[in-house]
């Protein structure tokens, strides 16, 4: 039984042809024609088929591959290739910035790939795969998984900046303390992204660099466009972030004038009724010789003496541009 083995391809002269069975473990030893097999990292007997079917893969190319966590890089053994990359998880109820791992032994005739959650793109090659868009070697293979991960991540990244932009029209527009969590959020996603894109920055540089026998010109032509392309999707990401980090900074700038501006009425407010609180208080105390205590006239009098020094207070306010 291959319940661990998910896709099974041999390619001759531009076509392709479905492996199952122990056609697979033939196929993925032979050196007549490019194989590719792709599994599931999760399953008990993948482990066990690369020990015995994929003897000469290194030990530590195996652990490699079946690592529960990995960070994308590029690890050239002889002709061959250990490659780890990452792309957007688009599975349903996942968050796109939890990349998925995608881990690739690659050598001439051999192609290896692990996934322990579903990636798309693979699928994707998959599909032009039954199409007749077959891959012609090694090198064109990998070159098409690359840019497919990348078409796939445009979409998601152009959402991302395009929620940073409405983040800070509602900054500018109205102020509000519930935008800092669409703040955060965003913060959060490109952080996230970023954890993966800048070392697959460099494992795509370094395999375009690599002197792999099955990678030729063409192939480093394309990588370097892949190159090219997630050193922007970096490089948006730093500016999504920082742009992120001005709006967090303007929203607390305008609710602290916002706040200051209250705290600003409330002293004003405190320093007029100030002196109304001290006479009021002053002639509230039950003792006798209290001025107009045995005047009718007297409480009339008194809210007329409040009222003055409420009317200097004011004037002598605005005098100073107190408010």
């Amino acid at each position: 039984m291959n319940d661990h083995v998910l896709l099974a391809y041999t390619f001759v002269n531009g076509k392709s042809e479905s492996l199952i069975g122990d056609a697979i473990a033939e196929q993925i030893k032979s050196t007549d024609n490019l194989a590719w097999v792709h599994m599931d990292a999760n399953h008990r007997d993948t482990k066990e088929w690369l020990d015995k079917e994929a003897q000469y893969l290194d030990p530590f190319i195996i652990e490699a591959l079946l690592a529960d966590e990995t960070r994308p890089r590029m690890v050239q053994v002889g002709d061959g290739v250990l490659l780890i990359l990452r792309g957007v998880n688009l599975n349903k109820d996942s968050d796109p910035e939890d990349m998925v791992s995608i881990r690739l032994w690659v050598d001439q005739y051999r192609i290896i790939s692990l996934r322990r959650r579903k990636l798309k793109a693979i699928w994707d090659i998959d599909e032009k795969i039954k199409t007749g868009k077959t891959p012609k070697d090694a090198g064109h293979f990998v070159c098409m998984l690359v840019s497919r991960l990348f078409e796939r991540m445009e979409p998601v990244l152009s959402e991302l900046d395009e929620l940073t932009d409405d983040v800070e029209e509602q900054v500018l527009e109205s102020a509000d303390t519930s935008l800092r969590e669409s703040i955060v959020n965003v913060r959060k996603q490109a952080i996230m992204y970023r954890r993966y894109m800048a070392p697959q920055r460099d494992a795509i540089g370094q395999l375009r660099m690599s002197d792999a026998a099955w990678l030729e010109d063409t192939h480093k032509r394309q990588l370097q466009e892949s190159h090219n392309h997630v050193t922007r999707y970096v490089e948006d990401l730093d500016a999504i972030r920082e742009r992120a980090q001005i709006v967090k900074d303007e929203l607390a700038n305008i609710l602290s004038d916002r706040l200051n501006k209250n705290m600003y009425v409330l002293s004003v407010v405190a320093a007029i009724f100030l002196p109304l609180g001290f006479l009021t208080g002053l002639l509230g105390i039950n003792l006798g010789g209290i001025p107009g205590a045995d005047n009718g006239s007297a409480f009339w009098l008194f809210c007329g003496i409040l009222v003055t020094v409420v009317a200097v207070q004011v004037f002598i306010f605005k005098k100073f541009k107190w408010f």
